[in-house]
């Protein structure tokens, strides 16, 4: 590591903060992701188990 002198806790803050800010957007990226999918795959299940008495073609 270089030699910061006197902004060497500034620096080490800053790549602190801007590791933490960036491990806490991955997190709530997978876990919004992980929402997100169990979502889908109920809609899909319900779509599913509802196509059965889908209407084809009804315009009326």
């Amino acid at each position: 590591m270089p030699d910061l002198g006197h902004y060497e806790m500034t620096v080490l803050l800053a790549w602190g903060g801007t590791l933490l800010a960036l491990a806490g957007l991955i997190g709530q990226t997978l876990w919004r992701a992980s929402e997100v999918r169990r979502a889908l795959e109920a809609q899909e299940a319900r779509g599913q188990s509802d196509r059965g008495t889908e209407k084809v073609g009804g315009n009326g």
